[in-house]
């Protein structure tokens, strides 16, 4: 498998600030792999939520994360401020490939990136639902 390159800020509609914590920085001095995805995780709820498609706790439809996967281009570490940068890939019937790179402070080239796949679904039945026409159109707005 060939290693991808790391991405530009510049190809992803949509970003968001996340500061690091003192906690997300592990025992070498940088951020643990694994908060990389509470990362991810973050910028696709948030933009979720902040377009009206996701109420936590009230909403009958939820996105189950079913795949993830990150590459690692840079160290990043406490104090840096992550740019995390985020655009749909694929967008099916009941699922989204959500591509998210994180951008170390200023630059305009990605620390890391990845990709992470909802598949939406009935909150009480777990059984995958369409897209409402709604969240199709504002996650077309982030399509690349």
């Amino acid at each position: 498998m060939s290693r991808p390159a790391p991405h530009k800020l510049e190809e992803y509609p949509h970003s968001l600030i996340i500061p690091t914590r003192w906690a997300d920085n592990d025992v070498y001095g940088h951020i643990n792999n694994a908060v990389y995805y509470f990362y991810f995780d973050t910028v696709v709820n948030r933009f979720l939520i902040d377009n009206d498609l996701l109420e936590i706790g009230e909403s009958d439809i939820i996105g189950l994360v079913v795949e993830t996967g990150c590459s690692y281009f840079a160290p990043v570490s406490f104090p840096d401020d992550i740019t995390a940068a985020l655009r749909v890939a694929k967008l099916g019937n009941s699922s989204v490939t959500y591509e998210i790179a994180l951008f170390k402070n200023d630059s305009a080239t990605a620390a890391a990136q990845g990709h992470f796949v909802h598949v939406y679904v009935d909150e009480k039945t777990r059984r995958p639902v369409k897209i409402s026409d709604k969240m199709r159109e504002k996650l077309t707005e982030i399509v690349v």
